[in-house]
């Protein structure tokens, strides 16, 4: 089974290598590794050029922000199965992808668990996001899975959608609401750790950010002709404690 990993990336010198060489030293042999970028103004690409060899394609050239990034990668994407990388994060061992493979085996997608780490420091972990197992309805609850582990097969795009650029910063979310609420994909639970993920996330930089992205998931549900439960307003009250937590010493 060939692993299209796709990694989305604008100015990310400082955390770009981190993100490769996590993808390059996978002990699964069979990955077509995508790289989209805006057109960084700075040594991002010089980073990229180093790794040419371990890359099946580079598209750098200026988008319409980032999940329009990730539909150019999603198009170019050959293999039976996507997962999205992006430049601030990183697999957190090197049998991330052979293992969510296997778990997928008689699946749609799977997904598993992530922490967040210092930008600067990635072993230094200040929250940790256990996903748990899905059941159905969950999506009403406030539930989603970590979108950065979210490995789903290329077939379920090529006939539900790519990522929707009517939302700026809720997208990811739209398309997994769609993808397992709406059209019920089968979809696996790895209970592990894959990812590590930098503080600084687009949804996540405020609470003021975190709210405004929780107006673009009610559009979600609306964009879907579906309508969101009372306790949908749990996902952003969940979120909050990553800003009041402090980091760990």
């Amino acid at each position: 089974m060939k692993v299209s990993i796709i990694t989305i990336c604008y100015n990310a010198e400082s955390t770009i290598e981190d993100t490769i060489k996590s993808v390059v030293a996978q002990d699964y042999k069979n990955i077509e590794y995508i790289i989209v970028d805006g057109l960084s103004s700075d040594k991002t690409m010089q980073i990229v050029d180093r790794y040419k060899d371990d890359l099946a394609q580079v598209i750098s050239e200026k988008d319409n922000g980032i999940y329009d990034a990730m539909n150019k990668g999603v198009s170019a994407a050959t293999g039976d199965v996507v997962g999205i990388l992006n430049s601030d994060d990183l697999y957190a061992h090197d049998h991330v992808v052979s293992d969510m493979v296997t778990a997928m085996a008689d699946a749609d997608a799977v997904y598993a668990d992530l922490v967040y780490v210092m930008r600067y420091d990635t072993d230094h972990v200040t929250r940790a996001w256990k996903a748990g197992a899905y059941k159905k309805g969950m999506f009403k609850k406030g539930w989603m899975p970590p979108h950065p582990t979210f490995f789903v097969k290329k077939y379920c795009y090529d006939q539900y959608g790519l990522y929707s650029l009517r939302l700026r910063s809720s997208a990811d979310y739209e398309l997994m609401l769609r993808f397992i609420h709406k059209y019920e994909i089968s979809v696996n639970y790895h209970a592990e750790t894959i990812i590590k993920m930098r503080l600084g996330g687009q949804s996540n930089v405020t609470i003021k950010n975190r709210l405004a992205a929780n107006k673009e998931d009610r559009e979600a549900w609306k964009m879907n002709g579906l309508s969101p439960g009372v306790a949908t307003i749990r996902k952003p009250i969940s979120k909050i404690g990553q800003f009041l937590k402090k980091d760990n010493q």
